[in-house]
């Protein structure tokens, strides 16, 4: 990011680099212009295309707010807060407006409910029952800046803000933290970044590695409790600006973002592009490491095996891991130009899921290079039936900024590859007619880093019959395993893990989901 005047850093810093990631979410930066927007666009999985809906009246242009996904009224995004600024970056405004896009109708409403958040950025907001959660963030000025570690919460049914006085000892003051729900109705804050002034035009920046709980007490209505946690397993390392989504089996997933390195005249970053998950049964982080088919393959062709647990030991703890490879990558900036960049990658684990013989060689057999995405900061995540879809983001290469409009999925589940989907950018796509049809409808999820898996796609198939027997999933006509496994594969694992034993692992449930779910699809073809 290259050498800065004390002038031109002051308020600069980690939080003013997820601010800008946030803001540029689209190849959208011209002539070093600060450009916002407030369009609407949603992604087809079946079509693999983007549709620009147009919808009237939205909430003025902004950066950097939340945006939250309820069921409620037939399906409802809402959205709080987020910053003003204009192209030069000299004037900024942030917003303190709660807005709602009812789904079912395709209308905008904004909701003016007192006693709500003061005007805030960076800060985070998830759906708990039938509330909206927010915490922290922070508020700039010219002259001054705030961080924020309060909590709100906004009843959906009586559209009422309550600050909340949770007990306990909670996180300092901090914004672009994770906040993320767990199976058993606690919230999770990770991380984050903040601010202080140690002397005049001189600012410290903290890139926090603390964890905490919020938890309602039992018996008191409205009364929350703060406790502090330490996960034990591959903790993720110090960062900002990372994207988190909903992964299968109630985890957390992490994609990504920058350390920053403060000095008293420079700001060196460093982008990330690595996967964690957290699971809050177990208060565990675990790497994401993709699994390769490659080595796989030459084990079975000699004949070996690897041991049942082994690859999955080898993905957490990473004894004996290969080292890790050095890449040089060209990258289109938002200007045209191209930016050659330094990526150094993980190696992939030698283990991977069992190939049936009559598998064809993998892109990597066959010197097809890698596909992943490049590190980035303030990608765009969203999880549907067990993938990972992940949009976007930045980096900076010297000086420059460079915004990304690039678009991966990666199955959760097999863990084996990244796919490149759609690569043009929405902004000069041509766009798709609008149809009525629910595929469409449904595809606005995961909004700012927070898509969670529908488990009630299959949810509503698990109605009994009159004489007590139970509905399985329907299998399509003509429709194949490979499709059929997604769109089910929730309802199948609910099944497995009801019938296997206590302390079963995970995996194993995994495998005898599949299992069942294979052996139904194959007697009703």
């Amino acid at each position: 990011m290259g050498k800065k005047g004390k002038k031109e850093k002051k308020g600069r810093g980690a939080e003013k680099t997820a601010a800008k990631m946030e803001k540029k979410v689209s190849k959208r930066s011209r002539k070093e212009e600060t450009l916002l927007y407030n369009e609407l666009y949603t992604y087809s999985i079946r079509k693999d295309a983007w549709t620009k809906v147009d919808i009237p009246n939205p909430p003025p242009r902004r950066c950097a707010h939340q945006a939250v996904a309820v069921p409620q009224g037939g399906g409802q995004l809402w959205i709080f807060g987020g910053e003003f600024a204009s192209p030069d970056g000299e004037q900024f405004y942030h917003y303190r407006d709660l807005w709602v896009l009812h789904l079912a109708t395709k209308t905008w409403e904004q909701v003016r409910s007192p006693g709500g958040p003061s005007g805030r950025s960076g800060h985070r907001m998830v759906a708990w029952k039938r509330q909206l959660i927010l915490f922290g963030g922070f508020h700039e000025s010219t002259r001054d800046y705030i961080y924020y570690n309060d909590v709100y919460t906004f009843d959906l049914d009586t559209s009422t803000w309550t600050k909340l006085s949770p007990s306990g000892t909670g996180p300092t003051p901090r914004s672009g933290c994770q906040m993320s729900v767990t199976p058993q109705g606690s919230i999770v804050i990770y991380g984050g970044y903040s601010k202080q002034r140690v002397r005049k035009d001189v600012d410290r920046g903290t890139q926090h590695g603390d964890m905490f709980l919020l938890k309602p007490e039992e018996g008191r209505e409205g009364r929350w409790a703060w406790t502090r946690i330490n996960p034990s397993g591959a903790k993720p390392t110090p960062r900002s600006g990372f994207s988190v989504a909903a992964a299968p089996n109630h985890q957390t997933l992490l994609f990504g973002g920058v350390c920053d390195e403060e000095e008293e005249e420079s700001l060196q970053g460093d982008f990330l592009n690595d996967l964690y998950f957290y699971d809050p049964a177990r208060n565990r982080w675990f790497a994401g490491q993709l699994k390769g088919p490659k080595a796989e393959k030459r084990r079975r062709r000699r004949g070996k095996r690897a041991e049942p647990g082994t690859a999955d030991k080898q993905e957490v703890e990473g004894p004996g891991a290969p080292e890790p490879l050095e890449v040089v990558r060209e990258v289109v900036s938002e200007a045209g130009t191209v930016v050659t960049i330094k990526q150094v990658l993980a190696a992939p684990s030698s283990a991977g899921r069992p190939a049936s013989d009559d598998d064809e060689d993998s892109p990597d057999e066959a010197g097809v290079p890698t596909v992943e995405p490049s590190p980035r900061s303030n990608a765009m995540l969203a999880v549907k039936h067990g993938r990972l879809y992940l949009y976007g983001g930045m980096f900076e290469a010297g000086d420059r900024q460079v915004t990304l409009s690039d678009l991966y999925c990666l199955d959760l589940h097999k863990m084996d590859a990244w796919t490149a989907l759609v690569e043009a950018d929405p902004e000069n796509q041509e766009w798709l007619e609008e149809t009525d049809s629910e595929e469409d409808s449904d595809e606005v999820e995961g909004a700012e880093g927070g898509g969670e898996d529908d488990e009630d796609d299959e949810d509503e198939e698990e109605e009994e019959d009159d004489d007590g027997g139970e509905h399985h999933p329907s299998v399509m006509p003509s429709e194949p395993f490979v499709d059929y496994l997604p769109r089910t594969e929730q309802y199948w694992v609910k099944l497995a893990r009801e019938a296997a034993a206590p302390g079963a692992q995970e995996k194993r449930v995994l495998r005898s989901a599949q299992a069942m779910a294979k052996a139904f699809f194959e007697a009703s073809a």
